[in-house]
């Protein structure tokens, strides 16, 4: 339940512009929606505005301010002057974290209230199970958008991957496959020709065979590609900048607590679902899977407007954006189970058993609305399922740890190529042209797949066929084996000598390896919408099928060999290609993003055979163990800290025997503690204090001598409470005095109006000794999702310890740089 600051990526040379120097009146009048875009100008990120260590040291190294603390007590009157709560006061500005304490008291009593009134009428009482049923409704409406979108994703990349290469003449709405299934003059073995279907040289010359043919259809796969990806690119630049990525690493810091308004809103969702399209249909080495929960939890935060208690809450909402990003994952793969247990281990923070079963409900309307649209006309919910039968052996663990092994390391290898890649475009004159880049990569990508059958196709439709297990009614190259039809029994196959297609398609297939390896590494990052989870699998898949083929033809050649003899007689169907595919698959996917139990059940999921789990397990864990060995970061946990984003990882340990004082501002040699006191400042005072520094916060203590601590108070709060103070109410003046206790001495009849604020005063604050070990620091702000901490001695008020300040300290005993914590 932790939570960590994330600034938004500068896109190119592009950066979030915002100004918040000082008091300024009205500064705080805008819009709390998500849907709110961030300003977008050229020029480099500018680090230099807010200070984000409330009353510490003046050093300007924040990034954006974050409102540190925030009241429990008096939720439901802000102001005592009013009699209701102050509009703005409680809430959250961007690139701010949460107060997720504040935020569960808050529903709490919001609870409590109903629960009371429930009972005073029949009204009340349906007003009561409305609100618990809320939260299932809203469930709902998440899985049929999700489905829906993922629907309609799903079916147009499938025609507009095919424009490519030809149109349909009987309806140009026909992908390939449906253009030929409506024909009558298709044969099964020739069941991807048809005449209906044409290639761009019989549509502009009337012929599709000679070299011209082949050139001609070459540049306009080339064309379209590029025409595809250039539209991609320019919608995200120009639209939604936040559209690009795949969002996962942040819709990991949302769901944590920070606050990035326009990054679930609705430009965002349009602009993401189009160019999803248009990226996946270019060929660019990316998937469309990481995006479709960035796209879930688009539906998701959205939808929450349409309830109260989700649209006032930001730790409820936060929650429905979990089931989302389940729900995401459901569509994605078809795997509901694997899609909550996702959620549940890589992408969220805070996860409750409601959540969990609310999770597995959005997950389930997900999966069963795209279920429903049946996007691939197969029944299925992705490409590439398969389905196999062929029990496996005990000695076949070993090419399968082989798989684990490869899957590790090409996952270590991947993210420091990428990261290095990715750090260099941010950090050089890359960084400002990225239509051109992504034209280049595109275009490369374009060139060089068109000649290979095996990344010409989609990828998706490259696993489809590298999973498949070769039948008697398989045409395809990889299934060109010598038969001997008077040893077959029944549908089962057994092993056979590989016919000159397999060896060809062996070539192609390793060809097909080296492109995807490399170019996928300047592909994921670029400002499109681009996902990692495809592209890995089917690096994993291809030396899989090539492992498994030379497995075959070793046990076919050798069955007499001690290894095989037992178990593998001649004529026997021994070793299935497919699943080495599909456990490569699941190898290199676990060792570029770490995932253990959400990848086995996404991939027994996808497979419908239970019986693989155990070789799944092993190359999962050990992709996972070699990749640790070598690099402890996956790849999202790696772009968050190359973009500079304060994310407090729950799973790594705080070993160091330092102490809270030694973390603590302020420093030796640091000014003192700015502090407001509880009876003795004025409002020209405290003005003075919010003009002066750019804190976001403020320990409020008895006196300056004593420094007592009576509690903490947000910048923001006190802004909104005397700008309203002042327009409202009769006497306020520059000479008025502030208090924040429940009680004021009566004042001569002669002095200014006072003005109280005990109510926006959290008189709660975490506290913890100079002496507590910063091990237990640590665990306090992961687990209660902490934003600042203040330390006492013997009482007094000695100093405070932010989220940033425990995150460079962590970067210090990690030998990092800790100025590499860009943002608050």
């Amino acid at each position: 339940m932790a939570s960590f600051w994330l600034g938004q990526q500068s896109f190119g040379s592009e950066a979030v512009a915002m100004n918040n120097k000082g008091f300024r009146r009205g500064s705080f009048q805008s819009s709390t929606s998500d849907e709110d875009m961030v300003e977008i100008a050229g020029g480099p990120l500018d680090f230099s505005i807010t200070d984000d260590d409330p009353p510490l040291d003046r050093e300007m190294l924040g990034g954006f301010s974050l409102y540190n603390g925030g009241g429990m007590n008096g939720t439901s009157q802000m102001m005592d002057f009013l009699e209701e709560p102050l509009p703005g006061v409680g809430t959250y500005e961007d690139f701010n974290t949460i107060d997720w304490v504040r935020e569960k008291s808050r529903d709490r009593d919001r609870h409590r209230e109903i629960a009371s009134k429930s009972k005073e009428s029949t009204w009340a009482l349906i007003h009561s199970v409305s609100d618990a049923f809320s939260g299932w409704l809203l469930m709902l409406l998440v899985g049929l958008f999700a489905g829906s979108l993922a629907g309609l994703i799903d079916i147009s990349a499938h025609w507009m991957t095919d424009l490519k290469e030809g149109l349909c003449l009987s309806g140009f709405w026909f992908n390939h496959e449906h253009c030929c299934w409506n024909s009558n003059e298709t044969t099964f073995e020739d069941r991807d020709k048809c005449p209906e279907w044409e290639s761009w040289s019989q549509l502009i010359i009337g012929h599709g065979e000679g070299a011209f043919a082949y050139i001609l259809n070459y540049f306009m796969y080339v064309l379209w590609a590029l025409v595809f990806s250039l539209l991609a690119v320019l919608l995200v630049r120009g639209f939604a900048p936040y559209a690009c990525g795949s969002g996962i690493p942040e819709i990991k810091t949302i769901l944590s607590g920070f606050i990035i308004r326009g990054y679930l809103g609705k430009w965002t969702l349009i602009i993401k679902t189009v160019t999803l399209v248009l990226a996946v249909s270019s060929g660019l080495s990316l998937g469309k899977e990481g995006p479709l929960v960035h796209v879930a939890c688009c539906c998701g935060n959205i939808l929450c407007h349409l309830f109260t208690k989700y649209r006032k809450n930001e730790a409820k909402r936060r929650e429905v954006l979990s089931a989302a990003a389940a729900a995401g994952v459901s569509v994605a793969f078809g795997a509901p189970i694997g899609g909550v247990l996702f959620s549940l281990e890589e992408v969220s923070y805070y996860f409750p058993l409601k959540t969990l079963w609310r999770s597995f409900f959005a997950a389930l309307v997900a999966a069963f609305t795209l279920r429903s649209i049946n996007p691939f006309g197969n029944s299925r919910l992705v490409l590439f399922y398969v389905e196999f039968h062929t029990p496996w052996h005990l000695l076949e663990l070993v090419p399968f740890i082989l798989l684990g092994i490869f899957g590790g390391l090409w996952g270590s290898f991947f993210i420091r190529s990428n990261i290095a890649w990715c750090r260099r475009r941010k950090t050089t004159k890359l960084g400002k042209y990225p239509v051109l880049e992504v034209l280049i990569v595109t275009a490369i990508t374009a060139v060089l797949a068109f000649p290979n059958e095996y990344t010409r196709m989609s990828t998706s439709e490259l696993i489809s066929e590298l999973f498949n297990d070769c039948g008697l009614l398989d045409f395809s190259k990889l299934c060109e084996y010598v038969n001997d039809f008077n040893s077959t029994k029944g549908d089962d196959l057994p092993d056979r000598a590989a016919g000159p297609g397999v060896y060809t398609a062996m070539w192609q297939l390793a060809l097909a390896l080296i492109l995807k390896v490399f170019i996928t590494i300047f592909t994921f990052g670029m400002k499109v919408p681009s996902g990692l989870f495809i592209p890995s699998m089917a690096v994993g898949a291809i030396v899989g099928r090539l492992l498994g083929v030379g497995m075959e033809q070793l046990a076919y050649y050798h069955h007499d060999w001690t290894i095989f003899s037992g178990w593998c007689s001649q004529g026997a169907d021994c070793i299935t290609p497919g699943l080495y595919a599909m456990v490569g698959a699941a190898a290199c996917l676990g060792g570029v993003t770490r995932m253990t139990v959400s990848l086995v059940v996404i991939m027994f999921e996808l497979t419908g055979g239970l019986e693989y789990i155990v070789p799944l397990m092993a190359a999962a864990m050990t992709s996972k163990w070699v990749a640790d060995a070598i690099g402890r970061e996956g790849i999202y946990d790696a772009h968050i800290r190359l973009n500079g984003y304060p994310f407090l990882e729950a799973k790594e340990e705080f070993s160091h025997k330092t102490l809270a004082m030694d973390v603590m501002r302020p420093r030796r040699n640091d000014p003192v503690l700015t502090v407001l006191t509880q009876d003795s400042m004025t409002v020209e005072d405290v003005e003075a204090i919010i003009n002066e520094t750019t804190y976001s916060g403020y320990p409020v203590v008895v006196s300056r001598e004593s420094q007592r601590l009576v509690g903490f108070v947000l910048r923001r709060d006190l802004i909104i409470s005397i700008e309203n103070a002042r327009k409202k109410q009769d006497g306020i003046v520059s000479t008025s005095i502030i208090y924040f206790t429940d009680h004021s001495p009566p004042l001569p009849p002669s002095s200014p109006s006072m003005l109280k604020l005990r109510s926006i005063l959290d008189l709660s604050p975490f506290t913890v000794t100079d002496q507590t070990p910063m091990e237990i620091v640590v665990d306090i702000f992961r687990k209660l999702g902490l934003r600042q901490c203040l330390v006492t001695h013997n009482g007094k008020l000695l100093g405070i310890i932010t989220k940033k300040d425990v995150l460079k300290h962590i970067a210090q005993m990690a030998n990092q740089d800790p100025d590499s914590i860009l943002f608050n």
